[in-house]
């Protein structure tokens, strides 16, 4: 196997160990500080899926180590992740910048550093099938998802992640903000799709085949 593939796939399983570790350590703080609410903790959008990032890098990057084909449903999955990180790294940075509880170097880490180190790893490797525009929906029922059970809780309970979700500020304005976020959704899928087209700026995708030489 080459050896830019063997630093590929250490690269996304470290990557991967190293944000799940943090966000499981910082969760044990919480929980020291009697503030452990699982559903407020990993409520975030941010924690959630950086967790589910994490442990889709250390799958991909095993079987590269181990010289095994990636499923093709496990590169999708990874693609929408990635676009959820570009997500997450333009709403913090642009629209709530600084805000939140931890420290300034885990926002930075999880907003900033690891959504980067996704787009990077998906845009210069090419061990990705080209993603079909027909499941382009799929990036839409997860958030969907999440951003329902964050507007009930919204109402029953008073917890919201962040602050353009409070109720109070009206139907008008969780309308715009709802679509908005799905909508940027898609613009980054659309992104994330493009770029499987392709054949990776640094590992092209027969340097990582398991059939290799």
């Amino acid at each position: 196997m080459c050896p830019r593939a063997v630093l590929v796939g250490f690269g996304r399983a470290g990557c991967g160990l190293v944000i799940a570790t943090v966000l499981i350590y910082f969760y044990a703080v919480r929980i020291s500080v009697g503030d452990g609410n699982p559903f407020d903790y990993f409520g975030y959008f941010t924690n959630q899926t950086s967790l589910l990032a994490s442990l889709i890098l250390i799958a991909t990057g095993v079987l590269v180590v181990l010289g095994r084909s990636v499923p093709p449903a496990l590169t999708l999955v990874r693609g929408i992740i990635t676009a959820y990180l570009l997500v997450v790294a333009v709403i913090y940075n642009l629209l709530v910048p600084g805000t939140g509880s931890a420290p300034p170097w885990v926002s930075a880490l999880l907003h900033v550093v690891f959504p980067l180190l996704v787009a990077l790893d998906w845009l210069l490797v090419g061990d990705r099938p080209r993603l079909p525009w027909r499941r382009l929906w799929m990036l839409l029922p997860y958030p969907v998802l999440w951003l329902t059970t964050v507007l009930i809780r919204g109402v029953t309970d008073g917890w919201v992640p962040y602050g353009f979700l409070l109720p109070e500020r009206g139907i008008a304005s969780l309308l715009v903000h709802v679509v908005g976020l799905l909508a940027a959704i898609i613009a980054a899928g659309a992104l994330v799709w493009a770029a499987s087209r392709s054949r990776g700026l640094y590992v092209r995708a027969a340097e990582l085949s398991p059939h290799r030489a």
